[in-house]
């Protein structure tokens, strides 16, 4: 197959929205639902240059930062496990034990890694002013020093490394970086793009005679290249039998051994939870459990901290909740209508409540935050796009006063929102996410963690879409625990691209009129021929038949690489529609760019111009400056995008291209995205014939491995 998949789930996130994805041998998905890791990694942008202006993306990083110190500093305040699940037998009682004799030697072989929940947090009386996110922020973030950089470099071109990789490993090994990778150089796989054969390859260029496929440290990093590479595929851990037998095909001699040795270096954490199976015995009232079957995880510490942050959080809010709803929640429920007043209900008397629902139910949460509003209830709303968040303020009308809606991301900068009080909460009693299946663990627990006591969280989103570019999957966890009310959106989205892309969720492809052209099927034999038609279709047949110019069209293909993919078809769509020299680095003034400004979102936009600050783009109506050094990592083209890129955005037209080479990365939740995102117009390059219906009918990936269920059932009891 030489179309390149997009590099996470289904066919996953590129990178997530990196704007790069490098060719792979096979998934992630595919090599963690075989038992072992992934065949390749993605390329994720460097981390933001320092400078005395802090652009978005500096902010963002610097107050997630603050936030997962401020998690950490909460979670390091606790010792006492609590035990789960039953005793463990061969390989794995083995590990487990010895993992125990490392960390305490004091706990048994069932004892399980889990804390419990944190002590409530009184509500404080809010600061009504928000703050400035910067007035809490530290300073600007700085490159590696040049003479690290410059040491690194050394030790690169000593190995047989490209030198090139010097500043992306000198900002990941930090200082002594030099010193770390003569120590042990098989630390290069933790620069994203590097496989395990080039680390290999490196090591045994330092090491010489000593280098060989049993080092202890070439089992840890390799464990920990494994586990990364999962997260990418969006798994928060794995099977430990998964990871064992990955181990083995990437040569470890003992991989056991090498996974025991990850954990006593506190670079993998191991879990045991009791799995929760159809008519299994519930615990008795004596204390005594039945033996009940568990499964043992491992998983990186961050996105472990992570989903168990998310959970107690969540437990936090539900048992934080008064027993009765105040009048101004009573007022708010009587001023919406439809199913925006059953959502107001649910919110009244619950802490958390999820909605599902397509584009059109996203009237319901919107008249569910005008009610708020209007009944004196401080209540905000963010998107995964900073389009998403433009619609629902269409929604919502001019009220006038402050904004109403933002991103998800722009919130935990601080660039948007209603500010934080003085124990930095969130001056909010309402927040509601839309796009909801795009949150990650992370981006999930600080939101969460960021919610005062008392404060309800409404989650709502379209279960059918792709899931999030990071770790985890929130939103299907959630509603598979039950753990709070569930409306489900009775307001179908219209017309016949409504009927098709409900049928696609449903599991049919099913034949639809489309009287005004809104439908347009276009076949082709070979990717050639589906590039041809797609510029064609771009360029002119939408704009003269449907009124749509090519800057409100998008294409959308399985991924980056192949003769149909991304790279390809912004070659020649930049070719037709603004030819240039790329004197900007490949960029021309009116380029249409994906911008990237941290792994996991996308940003569309244009080039403006460029001057000795970087590139210059306009971005949502708002400019944005990318320093030189990060444009080769951070922007791409942008008149063609993968599904993962596309999500939570739309357009007026959208062109959905399939050449024959992507038969196999296709799944119903990609086909269902892809044609989502038209809002008048979708026409789809059909070139895979029957891939597409098998695709559709099929119900798509295996799910991704996570703990939140687990966790949650833990701690807050399910809902009826």
């Amino acid at each position: 197959m030489s179309t390149e998949p997009e590099n996470t789930e289904d066919t996953g996130p590129e990178g997530p929205d990196a704007p790069e994805s490098p060719d792979t041998e096979r998934t992630p998905e595919q090599d963690a639902a075989a038992g072992g890791g992934p065949g390749s990694t993605g390329a994720e942008p460097a981390g933001d240059a320092g400078g005395p202006e802090r652009s978005e993306a500096e902010a963002e990083l610097a107050a997630q930062r603050l936030e997962r110190e401020r998690i950490e500093r909460r979670k390091a305040g606790r010792t006492a496990p609590i035990a789960s699940g039953t005793a463990l037998s061969g390989k794995a009682a083995d590990l487990l034990a010895a993992v125990r004799a490392v960390e305490s030697g004091e706990q048994p072989a069932t004892a399980v890694f889990a804390e419990p929940a944190a002590p409530r947090r009184p509500a404080p009386e809010p600061v009504r002013r928000p703050q400035p996110a910067a007035a809490a922020a530290p300073a600007a973030v700085h490159g590696p020093a040049p003479e690290t950089v410059e040491a690194v470099r050394r030790v690169l071109a000593e190995g047989g490394a490209p030198e090139a990789l010097a500043v992306q490993v000198a900002s990941g090994l930090g200082e002594g970086a030099d010193t770390a990778l003569r120590e042990d150089p098989w630390q290069l796989l933790r620069i994203g793009g590097v496989r395990p054969e080039q680390a290999d390859g490196f090591a045994r260029s330092l090491l010489g005679a000593e280098c060989g496929p049993d080092d202890e440290r070439r089992g840890r990093a390799m464990t920990v290249w494994l586990l990364e590479q999962a997260a990418l595929a969006g798994h928060t851990a794995l099977e430990l039998t998964a990871l064992t037998a990955a181990l083995a095909r990437r040569g470890v001699p003992d991989p056991d051994a090498a996974v025991q040795s990850t954990v006593a270096e506190a670079e993998a954490l191991l879990f045991q939870d009791a799995l929760e199976e159809p008519g299994a015995p519930a615990p008795r009232e004596d204390g005594d459990e039945e033996e009940r079957p568990v499964r043992v995880l491992a998983g990186l510490e961050r996105y472990a901290l992570a989903e168990e942050s998310l959970a107690d959080g969540l437990a936090r809010l539900v048992n934080s909740l008064p027993k009765e709803a105040p009048g101004p929640w009573e007022a708010a429920a009587a001023g919406a209508s439809g199913g925006g007043a059953e959502l107001a209900r649910a919110a009244a008397g619950h802490a958390l409540v999820l909605h599902t629902g397509g584009e059109t139910a996203r009237a319901e949460p919107a008249a569910l935050l005008g009610a708020a509003r209007a009944a004196g209830l401080r209540a905000f709303a963010v998107c995964h796009t900073t389009d998403g968040a433009r619609r629902l303020a269409a929604l919502l009308g001019d009220a006038g006063g402050a904004p109403a809606a933002g991103t998800v991301a722009g919130v935990l900068s601080g660039a948007e929102g209603p500010g934080r009080d003085a124990e930095g909460a969130l001056d909010l009693d309402l927040l509601i996410v839309l796009d909801a299946p795009q949150l990650d663990v992370e981006s999930g627990a600080m939101l969460v963690e960021s919610l005062p006591d008392g404060a309800r969280l409404v989650l709502s989103g379209d279960p059918s879409v792709l899931w999030s570019a990071g770790p985890g999957r929130v939103f299907a966890d959630l509603l598979a625990a039950r753990a709070c009310p569930q409306i489900a959106s009775r307001t179908p989205d219209p017309g016949p691209l409504g009927e098709l892309v409900s049928g696609v969720g449903a599991g049919e492809l099913i034949q639809v009129e489309a009287p005004g052209k809104e439908i347009v099927i276009v076949p082709v034999r070979d990717a050639g021929e589906a590039v041809h038609r797609t510029v064609q279709l771009v360029a002119d047949s939408v704009p003269r038949a449907i009124g749509v110019p090519p800057e409100q069209t998008v294409v959308i293909t399985p991924g980056h690489g192949g003769a149909a993919g991304t790279r390809a078809l912004n070659t020649v769509l930049k070719e037709r529609l603004n030819p240039g020299p790329g004197r900007f680095g490949g960029f021309d003034p009116g380029d249409r760019i994906a911008y990237s400004p941290a792994p996991g979102r996308t940003v569309p936009g244009r080039v403006v111009d460029a001057d000795a600050a970087g590139l210059r783009l306009e971005c949502a109506g708002e400019p944005v400056v990318v320093p030189r050094e990060r444009v080769e990592q951070s922007v791409r083209h942008g008149w063609a995008l993968t599904a993962h890129q596309a999500v939570g955005g739309r357009w007026p037209a959208a062109v959905v291209v399939l050449p024959g080479d992507a038969a196999q990365t296709l799944t119903r939740p990609w086909v269902y995205t892809a044609f989502g995102r038209a809002e008048r117009h979708l026409s789809v390059v059909h070139g895979v014939e029957q891939a597409l219906p098998r695709a559709v009918a099929e119900a798509g990936p295996g799910p991704r491995t996570t703990r939140l269920q687990t966790l949650l059932r833990a701690q807050v009891p399910a809902a009826g």
